[in-house]
């Protein structure tokens, strides 16, 4: 019986360390192109087009937004203005600030605390507290945003959404500049 149990707990370690193993870092995409750049992306008038799923993948809304962008040194404001398919509006305004390390923190009217982010190559991860309302509850929902540059015009964002550490949700958005 005590074998069994050593065999058991054995596979259950090697597939934790193989699952470990998978997870992306940005020092994957260390020296790719096009270099994501925040300041620069984020300057000017944009388009976006998304979906929200469930923790099934089941697609629950889909919005479109426009954004706008300005930046004045390492200060900037990125202003967007969400439409829903059930007709719901929502505005965020995003207050950035490039660091000194060339990492980013940001601020908006319904985000926890402070967001932070950092990028490598064309790669951008982003980590936030969402406050959102649920059935007339607000819920602080973390946020991990993965931006994808393609090319100078067109960036893809995949975000994976967690309450209590458990995955609620997900968010697909491509935004292009216009």
């Amino acid at each position: 019986m005590r074998i069994h149990n050593v065999k058991k707990y054995t596979l259950l370690i090697f597939c934790a360390v193989i699952m470990a193993g998978c997870k992306s870092t940005l020092v994957d995409y260390q020296g790719t192109e096009p270099t994501f750049e925040m300041k620069e992306f984020f300057d000017g008038e944009l388009r976006a087009y998304g979906m929200v799923q469930s923790r099934s993948g089941k697609v629950i809304r889909r919005f479109n937004a426009t954004l706008s962008g300005s930046w004045s040194g390492n200060a900037g404001v990125l202003d967007e203005h969400f439409v829903y398919d059930d007709g719901e509006t929502q505005q965020r305004i995003w207050r950035l600030q490039k660091l000194p390390n060339g990492q980013y923190q940001g601020f908006a009217n319904d985000v926890a605390g402070t967001a932070y982010g950092d990028s490598r190559g064309f790669a951008f991860n982003w980590h936030y507290t969402l406050l959102i309302e649920v059935q007339g509850k607000e819920w602080a929902i973390d946020l991990n945003d993965w931006i994808y540059q393609l090319d100078k015009k067109r960036i893809i964002n995949r975000t994976v959404m967690k309450k209590w550490g458990f995955k609620v949700g997900e968010i697909t958005l491509f935004i292009e500049k216009i």
